[in-house]
């Protein structure tokens, strides 16, 4: 039997939340507590690369007939040498063209893949490319490597004898390759998350569906397209496998895709192999080369996030 007092009917109105309140509490502190850190372990790292790249160039200005712009200007880059050569342009100029390879082999390809499956698939087609394409992004890095090893590259200099054996252009084809499904994917979603309202206007106006694709959705994704590009470049600033396999580590001023030449990622790879003392000025070239890559691609990563917010469409 139940009471109906006047105070058992206002308990069932306003329940006893306590309870709820103080989980929530306890909840919304332990998420904190790891956002805060994530950024405490980012800081971190930072930190190290500041610190350690100060120290790299003090101890550099400290070397005969050194000095600071040595490292932007040297045109050799030989720290474990003899002749030791500091020019860390050498290691930036063979990154930049085994990037820019990828760029124009993942761009093209990357972007058609996105129209396709977002505007001309159907939805049976579109349901199973688009997982395979985002399978395809999964897989490890150092399988890309060994297939632009041992079947690009033969494959070049069954036509072009004159390619080395390690060289910048299969790193940059099959870079593009590896790269193609992040550019596909997001591009895809940018394309696709364009309302559907505005294809329609465009077709009440009277323009085709190559002219509503070119002239109303792909501007109107523009800020997607162009941010799932800087991604793939970043990605491929920073991809260490298949540059390390393919392109050799030779460094080498210039940017002939056809020789060996050694990125900012497969020099780090060769000091981290351990032959290299800890605290002496070739350990600490690691940090270095480090903070250089940092810099850009927090550059990219910066140039991204304006432009997404300065050219981003917004419909209600």
């Amino acid at each position: 039997m139940t009471s109906n007092t006047p105070e058992s009917r206002a308990s069932i109105w306003n329940p006893n939340r306590q309870t709820n309140k103080l989980i929530e509490r306890v909840v919304k502190w332990i998420f904190g507590a790891f956002a805060f850190i994530s950024i405490l372990t980012t800081l971190g790292i930072i930190l190290s690369l500041i610190f350690e790249t100060i120290a790299f160039f003090i101890e550099l200005q400290q070397l005969d007939g050194k000095q600071i712009w040595d490292f932007f200007f040297d045109g050799r880059w030989t720290p474990l040498f003899r002749s030791q050569g500091f020019g860390i342009f050498v290691l930036i100029s063979a990154t930049i063209m085994t990037s820019g390879i990828a760029i124009l082999v993942a761009l093209p390809i990357g972007l058609l893949a996105a129209i396709y499956l977002s505007e001309y698939a159907n939805a049976k087609v579109r349901k199973v490319v688009k997982p395979v394409l985002e399978v395809l992004a999964g897989i490890p890095s150092v399988v890309f490597g060994y297939f632009a090893l041992l079947f690009v590259t033969p494959l070049l200099r069954s036509f072009m004898p004159f390619v080395e054996p390690f060289n910048a252009l299969s790193a940059g084809l099959v870079l593009g390759i590896f790269i193609m499904p992040l550019i596909a994917s997001l591009s895809e979603d940018a394309i696709y998350s364009v309302p559907q309202s505005v294809r329609d206007g465009s077709y009440a106006l009277g323009a085709t569906k190559r002219e509503t694709v070119l002239s109303v959705v792909l501007p109107a994704a523009l800020s997607g397209i162009v941010a799932s590009v800087i991604l793939g470049v970043s990605r491929a600033i920073g991809e260490t496998m298949v540059v390390t396999l393919a392109a050799g580590q030779n460094p080498r001023l210039g940017f002939n895709p056809f020789v060996s030449v050694q990125t900012m990622t497969s020099y780090i790879v060769q000091v981290s192999l351990g032959d290299t003392p800890a605290g002496t000025i070739e350990y600490k070239t690691l940090f270095a080369v480090g903070m250089t890559l940092f810099a850009i691609t927090l550059s990219l990563n910066i140039f991204s996030f304006w432009f997404v917010r300065r050219f981003r469409e917004e419909y209600e």
